[in-house]
């Protein structure tokens, strides 16, 4: 593939912060990489340099002649003043961006709802993100580095976004990507490059093979502390017994860890922590009777929920999703109290004690002259997790804070620090009712299992509300949506199904019919059903069965021939030319890897 852009033992340091520490990486035509790292550990700043926006300390930043690379902040700098039409096309005519199909597609995908001859200015902050993503993906440029796309993005706009920068990969572009969100990275990404202490270490696949060559890296190195390595495996084992939205490539990346996860067990007991919470909260939580609730007077007059009834019982773990606009952050201020519904009522249990987290983290700021543990300890000095006692220190720690950090002023948090001390002190208030509006925000991919971890041995009934698709699957039961039609949607088949309401109600031009079954799969067209797939035949499944283990046998060689090559990689750190020619060798054999999938995805499906 060609070579497109690099950087060549580039180094940079800010203030006492070493970033990069003679980092050499190259991207080629058709990869999409994904970033990962702690907060703070130079993801954006390597994107800086990779664009040119920020000049390295020493080395270089190569580009092949006439490459173009465009790059998306993460703050969204509109000139006020300008209309959405400017800022997207620029002065061109509308016929000349008009009969593009491409460019129609992104309006269709990012741009449904906003006014293009609106003031930039008068958006919020969910239109001004898509706003300058679409004038990012209008352009051809071949190299899109894009610094936290999702963010404010819903569901429906990641799940879209997605789509739309696979297909470019496939014309020959090249995609590099910061983000916390993990379905994103598992559903577009082909290698992983984690930033860390100023170097970045490159890995094959998405999110689910990060997490399994972390593993076995850390394992096999001995380098890493025993409790991390306990959160990855936790994570580890998640993924590999996987939920219904799982893509069947990570599935199948992971079987190579049944051995290293056998004894792992699930996430989380169920029956236990049902039992626990109805103990703590009895069996009536939050009834929702007759509810409705309007907005706005006159012409202006929305109704968010109406005539809706809905019971929350002890120990459910709910994610909720929506169109932007419908009320998911308001049904939480109902359920919390905090908004009072224009009709019916939310009927509470008398040993409810409910805690809601919101986007918003100005309330820390009346804390900022006090210790992180200080902050935790004014709520609470300890509190039982999973069974055990926890104190406030050990439960900042586990959290993401180490001990240095532990002590560092509230007011010289950065956002995803304040929001992780947030979380912190509603979980030591020992709610048995949690509220959580977009958690994941600002949160980096080891906080976020960090997080997942400690939610797992917390018995009581849950509510998240959050685009994070990953999340809703890891720590949710079950999903409902608000589709802007009033009512309070269960999912039986989670996110998929939400999304193949939502494609059904675009296309018929208005929201799904309240009361309209959800269906489990993409719908066949109206007035049709889908065709039963022919049964394979006896000697069908027994060559199928031998092509699996055909398959199986040269996966197992492939895998143990990547391992050696990564042990050398390592051995050989500083050899740039070696590290460059084994790194060839990796992408061959990731190449056959590919194709050795999905002659086995063939083969299983016949196979049953």
């Amino acid at each position: 593939m060609a070579h497109l852009l690099g950087a060549d033992r580039v180094s940079l340091t800010l203030g006492t912060r070493t970033l990069l520490d003679g980092v050499s990486l190259g991207v080629d035509a058709g990869a999409r990489i994904g970033v990962v790292g702690p907060n703070g550990a130079g993801k954006s700043t390597l994107l800086r340099v990779l664009t040119g926006r920020q000049e390295p300390d020493a080395g270089r930043v190569t580009r092949a002649g006439g490459t173009r690379v465009a790059l998306l902040d993460q703050r969204d700098d509109l000139t006020p003043g300008r209309t959405v039409l400017e800022v997207v096309h620029g002065g061109a005519d509308e016929h000349t961006w008009a009969s593009d199909a491409a460019v129609r597609a992104v309006h269709d995908g990012l741009l449904p709802d906003v006014d293009l001859g609106a003031d930039v200015s008068t958006l919020s902050g969910g239109q001004r993100r898509r706003v300058a993503l679409a004038a990012l993906l209008v352009g051809d440029d071949e190299v899109l580095v894009l610094d936290e796309p999702t963010n404010h993005l819903d569901v429906e706009g990641v799940a879209w976004l997605a789509r739309h920068l696979v297909e470019r990969g496939g014309r020959g572009g090249a995609l590099v990507v910061v983000t916390h969100d993990r379905w994103f990275l598992d559903a577009v990404c082909t290698r992983t490059w984690e930033v860390h202490d100023g170097v970045v270490d490159p890995y094959e696949g998405g999110y689910a093979a990060y997490v399994l060559a972390r593993t076995e890296r850390a394992r096999s190195g001995r380098v890493a502390e025993e409790k991390r390595q306990n959160v990855l495996r936790k994570e580890l084992a998640w993924l590999r017994r996987g939920a219904p939205a799982r893509t069947s490539k990570p599935k199948f990346r992971l079987d190579a860890a049944a051995a290293l996860i056998a004894d792992e067990p699930p996430p989380r007991d169920p029956l236990e922590l049902a039992r626990t919470a109805t103990a703590r909260l009895g069996k009536d939580v939050l009834d929702v009777e007759d509810l409705t609730l309007a907005v706005g007077e006159g012409d202006e007059r929305r109704v968010l929920l109406d005539d809706v009834t809905w019971r929350l019982g002890p120990g459910d773990r709910i994610g909720v999703v929506g169109v932007n606009g419908a009320g998911k952050t308001t049904l939480l201020g109902l359920l919390s109290g905090r908004v009072a519904p224009t009709a019916g009522r939310v009927k509470r249990g008398k040993t409810v004690v409910a805690a809601e987290l919101r986007q918003d983290v100005e309330d820390l700021d009346v804390l900022g002259r006090l210790t992180v543990v200080e902050a935790v300890e004014r709520e609470r000095g300890h509190l039982v997790v999973g069974g055990k006692e926890v104190t406030a220190a050990q439960l900042v720690e586990r959290l993401g804070f180490p001990r240095e950090r532990a002590r560092t002023p509230v007011r010289d948090l950065s956002g995803g620090e304040r929001r992780r001390l947030q979380l912190l002190r509603l979980l030591v208030g020992e709610p048995n009712v949690l509220l959580l509006d977009e958690p994941t925000n600002d949160l980096d991919t080891d906080t976020l299992a960090a997080l997942e971890d400690l939610l797992d041995g917390w018995p009581g009934t849950l509510v998240v509300v959050s685009h994070d698709r990953y999340l809703l699957e890891r720590v949710c039961d079950r999903q409902v949506a608000l589709l802007g039609d009033g009512s309070v949607r269960d999912l039986p088949g989670g996110v998929e199904q939400y999304l193949a309401l939502r494609e059904a109600a675009v296309a018929t031009g208005g929201t799904a019919p309240r009361g309209a079954a959800v269906p489990a799969v993409e719908p066949a067209a109206p007035g049709t059903s889908a065709p039963a797939a022919p049964e394979p035949s006896a000697a069908e499944v027994r060559a199928a069965r031998k092509e699996l283990a055909r398959v199986e046998r040269r996966l197992d060689r492939v895998a143990q021939e990547e391992a050696a090559l990564h042990e050398e990689m390592a051995a050989r750190a500083t050899d740039h030319a070696a590290v460059l020619d084994l790194d060839g060798r990796l992408r061959a054999l990731s190449a056959e890897r590919e194709a050795l999938e999905e002659q086995w995805l063939e083969a299983s499906e016949t196979a049953g």
